[in-house]
């Protein structure tokens, strides 16, 4: 393996890390998503605060994620973030509307009501998780796009991808990454009621309507995960060639995990982890470290999606319109310069993880309750 292609896969290790981050952190859709579950405004007033103190970090995370396939994967960014031009901006749309209503939904002289600022929680709990999971999906069953590099020396259209009329629409229709988008719904509903069990002290009332919340919302995203997984490991994809050219292959990502068997390991260590703190929740009326559980089992199988995506040179992002344009770890990375100058960067990464669990560790020192939120000069 020459210097540059162990430069690639180390980056897309780095993408698969964040990109299991991101989808663990989005918990706080999932619980942006129960606001109207809470009739009572003293419990949705706990659950906005709870999750108010965390949301900055799923929307930090997104941008690095982004910002990071941006400089690892340019390619990429340019197909999908500039193709997908409606299925991208829906998402960022949700959480422009997060940011505006965790600023105000509370402040002074709100002419809309808490109400309205609710809605646009929940608008971004449902949709920001639903449009990730299918952006996501589009690595597993592609998109339909095509990319002519010859295309940067026209002066009047210099545009190297060109997407479908429907400018991501169509993949969100799509009831392969549909199927992906609401698993990631389901999951994050679950996590929020793994977190709201953990973080916030209530009475027994709220914490058995999220026990009973862990089990549905888990119970759901269980048997679409596992729908995922077996549609995924039947599909086929495409591989491309020590010369350069591309071949359809049969189950492809079942190929891939059989000959990265450790994964399968990791594959299996996750799920059971995540179904552990589902079942132990649901009917321990004293266990709450169910979302520790869950989150490392999501961020393990996560991790392993983005590998087999990715690795074997398997095409991870793969062109329904024409073959030739699915783009790979090895044609769709920056140079040797930028993946080494970023890999320096990139040793700060533990350092910032450390920071990110420390803050986290000061914040949940003792449990939210109704009378600590009395006593806090700024609420949500």
């Amino acid at each position: 393996m020459t210097e540059l292609e162990l430069l690639q896969a180390y980056w897309w290790l780095i993408i698969a890390v964040l990109g299991a981050a991101l989808v663990f952190l989005l918990f706080v859709q999932g619980g942006q998503s129960m606001l109207c579950s809470g009739k009572d405004s003293a419990y949705r007033q706990l659950m906005v605060n709870s999750l108010g103190r965390k949301w900055e970090l799923t929307f930090t995370t997104l941008v690095v994620f982004g910002g990071a396939f941006f400089a690892s994967f340019p390619l990429f960014y340019s197909t999908s973030f500039g193709g997908a031009y409606w299925l991208w901006m829906l998402i960022l749309l949700s959480f422009v509307l997060q940011a505006v209503s965790y600023e105000f939904r509370r402040k002074r002289g709100n002419l809309y009501g808490t109400a309205t600022y609710d809605t646009f929680l929940m608008f971004n709990g449902l949709v920001g998780c639903v449009l990730l999971g299918v952006a996501v999906a589009m690595m597993f069953f592609g998109a339909a796009f095509t990319v002519t590099k010859t295309n940067i020396l026209q002066p009047g259209a210099p545009v190297i991808s060109q997407w479908a009329p429907g400018r991501g629409l169509e993949a969100i229709i799509c009831w392969k990454n549909l199927l992906l988008g609401v698993a990631v719904f389901f999951l994050a509903r679950t996590q929020a009621a793994l977190y709201f069990i953990n973080n916030i002290n209530a009475d027994q009332t709220f914490l058995k309507n999220m026990r009973k919340k862990t089990l549905v919302n888990g119970a759901i995203f269980a048997v679409l995960f596992v729908a995922f997984l077996v549609v995924m490991l039947l599909s086929g994809g495409v591989k491309q060639l020590s010369d350069g050219s591309f071949v359809e292959v049969d189950y492809i990502y079942c190929n891939n995990l059989l000959s990265m068997w450790p994964l399968a390991i990791l594959l299996v260590i996750g799920v059971v982890m995540v179904l552990y703190a589902i079942i132990r929740s649901a009917f321990s009326t004293t266990f709450d470290k169910g979302i520790w559980f869950s989150g490392i089992g999501t961020v393990l199988v996560v991790v392993v999606l983005f590998l087999l995506a990715g690795y074997e040179g398997t095409a991870y992002y793969r062109s329904t319109l024409d073959t030739a344009s699915s783009l790979t770890i090895t044609n769709s990375s920056s140079s040797l310069f930028t993946l080494k100058v970023m890999s320096y960067v990139s040793i700060l990464v533990p350092f910032v993880l450390a920071y990110i669990w420390y803050v986290w560790r000061k914040m949940n020192a003792t449990k939210l309750s109704a009378s600590k939120l009395e006593k806090e000069s700024h609420q949500y």
